[in-house]
Formats: structure tokens, sequence, C-alpha cells
């Protein structure tokens, strides 16, 4: 502003000093030297560590923190940098730790380099930078567990055998996927399925016990302990035992009809006693159909006075909804929406037999409509030999429950096609020499329990669901597709990370 005006001004200059050692002109400084000679006389990376070794697991891929910490870190990440920086213990040295970065090298040379920028302060309080280059080199020596796993793979210290006495496996599709997403597995040497269930194999006792107690927190379970001894040292009064714990997984499962046993209707408020099971967690959320009476059942009270299911989910009939008439509105019980509703129904396998319609009460009032189908249980044709139904005497059967909105119809013109996401699955042994038709009945199972995902937000509310790489929408395919489909929407789902050598090339030589 001033200059513009036409007034005069006087600019500042800053004064120069000659180097004392080369006597060219620099800024001052405390040491009245040049940044050349003062680095002459002074190294302050003089006794710094720039060369350590790191003791690496090549079987699972973590590094050594003395005494025994393992710590799990990828190349070029911000854990590895982290723990390399330790290593050179700065602090100790009097130094400041200015900035860090990696310098390629070649995956398999077992080098890894890092560029380190440090700041000290020298002679008169001057302040000097420098830049020096720490290489590590990778020591491979297996941990104590891998190198149990690799002298004989059965030499386990804890196994927890996971069973559920049911005809299906859903189940374990369902505690699967909560397993691998709070990677409570993750200490596991080795995972086998079995017939019914599932076995897991730890090297120590403790991650054997943390296991059994996180299953016990999303599955009603009881649990039981066992230990055999190994071997045993007179001498240091030493044992080595193999710890087994049973695990046995409550048999009711979700939409099952169940008939409570007198005394257990009498305890739950004379709830019942046909009942069915809505949700499945560390407890049993139990509802009346015909009432909308709901209970929730702890795994201690039902391993108290256990029962089983009347019918379960593989007996379930198809029906088709010839009308439907609102008992009550729409309420909310259990955190799920229902609405008592007199609905008329009719079995799809009578079309063209009979003429056989019902008259029923359901829960469903709030989803059906003329029209539509359901999957539900034929109580008027079913053989049931129960001996808890046996003891209710005068009791009034429903000739049919219905369960859930069916839309098999709809999902026929989709049969085929894959679907935009999908699942993780653990690393498990599976045994190859299982008859054809089991491996078929599993395949549908599995494509159950998807189906179930895509129709139960709540279910699929403790899932990961991944994004497909292989699914391609179509605009055709969404004009043909039904619009009633249950799906899940894009922004449920995860990116799967991978980390591919070649696709990180390719940026570097764009950029």
């Amino acid at each position: 502003m001033a200059e513009e005006a036409g007034m005069f001004m006087v600019h500042q200059t800053i004064g120069s000093v000659l180097c004392c050692k080369c006597g060219i002109p620099m800024q001052p400084n405390a040491a009245n030297m040049c940044v050349k000679c003062l680095r002459s006389e002074v190294d302050i990376t003089e006794g710094l560590k720039k060369h350590v070794i790191l003791v690496h697991c090549l079987e699972c891929d973590t590094y050594l923190d003395p005494p025994s910490t393992r710590i799990r870190a990828q190349l070029e990440s911000r854990e590895l940098m982290a723990f390399c920086l330790k290593k050179l213990k700065l602090k100790s040295a009097g130094v400041n730790l200015v900035n860090a970065e990696f310098i390629w090298t070649e995956p398999h040379s077992k080098r890894i380099k890092l560029r380190v920028r440090v700041q000290k302060e020298v002679l008169h309080g001057a302040i000097l930078e420098q830049t020096y280059v720490v290489e590590y080199v990778q020591q491979d020596q297996m941990c104590d567990s891998c190198t149990r796993v690799q002298a004989n793979p059965d030499q386990w210290v804890a196994a927890v055998q996971l069973r559920q006495h049911v005809a299906h496996r859903r189940t374990f599709f369902y505690l699967e996927q909560l397993i691998l997403k709070h990677d409570a597995a993750a200490r596991a040497i080795r995972i086998k399925q079995m017939d019914h269930g599932i076995d897991f194999f730890f090297a120590n006792r403790s991650h054997g016990v943390k296991f059994v107690e996180f299953v016990g927190k999303v599955a009603p379970v009881r649990s039981r302990n066992d230990k055999q001894l190994v071997s045993h040292d007179t001498k240091s009064n030493s044992y080595n035992y193999k710890h087994t714990f049973s695990v046995e997984i409550s048999p009711i499962c979700r939409e099952d009809l169940v008939c409570l046993p007198p005394r257990a209707a009498i305890s739950l408020g004379n709830l019942g006693p046909l009942v069915i099971c809505t949700k499945v967690t560390n407890s049993i959320a139990l509802l009346d159909p015909l009432t909308l009476r709901h209970c929730f059942l702890d795994a201690d009270q039902y391993w108290r006075t256990p029962f089983k299911s009347l019918l379960t989910s593989r007996q379930l009939v198809e029906y088709i909804v010839f009308d439907v008439d609102f008992v009550s509105p729409e309420v909310n019980v259990g955190g799920s929406r229902y609405a008592l509703a007199d609905a008329t129904v009719a079995r799809i396998s009578d079309f063209g037999k009979n003429d056989t319609m019902f008259n029923i009460k359901t829960h469903l009032g709030h989803i059906l409509k003329p029209g539509d189908y359901a999957l539900g249980y034929d109580l008027h044709g079913a053989n049931s030999n129960d001996m808890e139904l046996d003891k209710y005497k005068n009791l009034v059967i429903p000739e049919v429950i219905l369960v859930k909105k069916s839309y098999e119809e709809k999902r026929q013109r989709k049969r085929g096609k894959p679907r935009s996401w999908k699942l993780k699955s653990l690393n498990m042994e599976v045994d190859d020499t299982r008859a054809r038709g089991d491996q078929e009945k599993m395949n549908t199972e599995y494509e159950q329990f998807l189906r179930d995902l895509e129709e139960n937000p709540e279910l699929r509310f403790n899932v990961s669901l991944y994004r497909n790489k292989e699914y391609q929408p179509s605009e055709m395919a969404s004009m043909t597709d039904g619009e009633d489909i249950p799906s899940i929407p894009l922004e449920e789902l995860l990116a799967d990370l991978e980390i591919n050598d070649a696709e990180g090339e390719e940026e570097d030589m764009g950029e």
C-alpha cells in the first residue's frame, strides 16, 4: 500500500557472518559455523543403531518383541514402522525423531530399510538435523507354538468340541460368521469339521477357555471340561495335561415350533404351550403366535428344564394366502413387528387334488396380503409323537401355524445368478470321504442360510458381508426380477481388502 502511494520504504535485510572454519558467508547461528562444517565437526548419528536384527516367524508372520511378545505386522505398515522405531531407542540416545519412511527393498531379500531423520542440540545451543539409513535384517525363527505344530500337528494342549444334536448345520454357518467377525479363533492351530459340529485345537489352555467364554456369549450352551495326563517330571514336580472342553449348543433353533413342558410353561407365566422360536443368541426368544406373548429363556433356565422342538424348519410346508383380516393393530414385540390377523390359506401341494382350506390366526398380518405365499407347519396332517404335547389334556391344536413369508416363486427367476455379496469362511479341515448326498444336503442348507440373511436384517446385524467382485448388474435383469424379493443394500457391504503386488506396480507406473 505504501509503495503504491509513492512512499519510500526501507527494506529489511538479514545480516551475514563468515564461517569460522571455511570463511563462506552464512546466516548467523549459535556455533558460527555453516551446516557443512558443523556436520564435519559433529555427527549426531554417532552411537545410534544402524543395523538391527528382527526375529521373524514365517508360519504365523509375527515378529518377536523380547522377551516373549509376538507382534503381527505387514510390510510397510504403521505397525511395522512403530515396531522398528522402538528398536532404535532414540529417546535414550538424546535425539528427537523428525521423520521416518520405508525404502523399497526386494521382498525376498530379508531386508527392511528405514530412512530416519533425527534432530539434536549441538554446540552452543545450535540444533542440527541429519538423515541416516537403518537396515533391519529378518532372521527366520519359528515361534514356540509353530514349532510345536510343525513337530507334530496333533500336539495340541486344549481342544474345544462344539456340538449341536440337530439334523442341519445352519447354526454352525451363523456361528462361523460370528467367529470370523470377532476373530475368536485366531489362536486356533487347527480347525476340523465333524458330523455334528466343529473341533477347535489350541496350543494353550487359556486360549481354549477364552474361546468357550466367547461361544457362551453368543449361543445358549452348557460345557464341561476334562484333562488327561500326558507326562510327569518327578524331579521338578511338573505335569503336562491335555484339556478337552465339551460344549453343547441348545437344539432349539430359529423358526422351530416348540411345545413347552408344563413346568417350563408355568414358570414363564403360562405361555403357550405351542410357541415359535424367533431368535437365538445367548438366550432363546419364544413367541406365542396366537396371543403375541413372548419371553426370553436364558441358558441356565433352558438347561434346568431342557426340551426339544416339536417341528423343525425342515418340515415347513408352503401355503398360499387367500384372505387376511386384521384382528389387532401392529405392535412391537421384543424388537420385531407383528400383527394378529385371521387368514384363509391352502396348501400348494393340494392344488388340483382337493379344495381343503384352513381358517387360521397368524402373527404375520403386517406383511401378508392375498396372493402371497407363506411357510408354516401343517399340524392338521402331522403325526407327532411328542411326550410333552400328550401331557396337555383338552388342548386345542391349531391346524396351521405360519412362520414366515415365502419368496420361492419369485426367486425362481434369479436362480443361478450370482449375488452382489459374499461371505468368508474358516480355514477348516473337511472330510473328503463323505457321501455325495451329504455334500448336496450341506450345499442346500448353506443356500437357505444365505436366503435367511437376505430376508432378516436382524440376523445379518452381526455378520460381515463383503462385495462380490464377480457380480455385474444388468438393467434387463433388474427389470425382470421381482421388486419384492429381499436383498441386501450396498451400504451394508464391506470392501474385501486384498493387497496385490501387481496392482501396486501398475499404480506406481501410472503416477
